[in-house]
């Protein structure tokens, strides 16, 4: 069984005492790929450290997180595109809209976005796209700027199948991960109408944690759990869901 985690943040404090065996224990548990998306400029260099050690498993985007649009947005933006040129990152990403936390640079989060949209279209790169509270403001974002050279994914998506609907009509994957395995998220009425081509696995360690390990940390082997519950959603094997969750991001992501 060969797995792929489309976005997990192993740079990040928590992996710090034990990231090796984290890395062993994924590919021991089928993960062959893991997927990371930058978040600002000080995740940058760590990131690239982790890629450059674990080469061809580790994998990183460059992005600007919504999140981390303050007023210093220019200037990172300005780090971004520089290590962008280097041609070294498989997407550009983290990127998107967030209204769930701070809304105070919400007009600079829609600018960023755009702007790195754009840097990825110009080089035909997909995009990993944060967008929580703020799917259909992403959406309408995106709507004029449908084209071929336009793709990625919706990371962690939870919305309704008109929603989901919408998203693959432009050109883009779901994100799935550890939200498809609680109870009464509600992707269990959602995907099975969705074609199981426009879905990604991903876990977002070390955030949101599949049940069982819900409200622990988060990591890649916990994608196993991920794909045991969208095979029973679709009424397949966990294999046939690796199989073909893993073929659709080898083509998204140019692996």
């Amino acid at each position: 069984m060969k797995l792929i985690d489309t976005h997990v943040h192993l740079y990040e404090e928590s992996f710090q005492g034990d990231l090796e065996s984290v890395i062993n224990k994924a590919q021991t548990n089928g993960v062959t790929k893991m997927l990371m998306p930058n978040v600002d400029k000080h995740s940058v260099e760590p990131m690239k450290q982790i890629s450059s050690s674990y080469s061809g498993v580790c994998l990183p985007m460059i992005g600007l997180h919504p999140c981390y649009v303050k007023e210093d947005y220019q200037e990172q933006l300005t780090l971004i595109e520089a290590e962008l040129a280097t041609n070294k990152f498989i997407a550009v990403g983290e990127i998107g809209l967030d209204l769930h936390w701070d809304k105070t640079f919400f007009e600079q989060q829609k600018e960023a976005f755009l702007v790195q949209t754009k840097w990825a279209m110009d080089r035909k790169m997909p995009i990993a796209i944060h967008c929580r509270e703020a799917t259909m403001e992403t959406i309408k974002l995106l709507k004029p700027l449908v084209s071929e050279s336009l793709t990625g994914v919706f990371h962690c998506f939870t919305g309704s199948l008109e929603t989901a609907r919408e998203v693959i009509d432009m050109g883009f994957y779901l994100g799935i991960g550890g939200v498809v395995t609680f109870k009464n998220a509600g992707l269990e009425k959602v995907l099975p109408s969705i074609p199981l081509d426009r879905i990604v696995l991903e876990t977002d360690g070390p955030y949101l944690a599949p049940i069982p390990f819900r409200g622990k940390r988060n990591e890649s082997s916990y994608l196993t759990y991920i794909a045991k519950r969208i095979a029973e959603i679709y009424g397949k094997s966990i294999d046939e869901i690796a199989e073909q969750t893993s073929a659709n991001a080898e083509k998204l992501f140019k692996l």
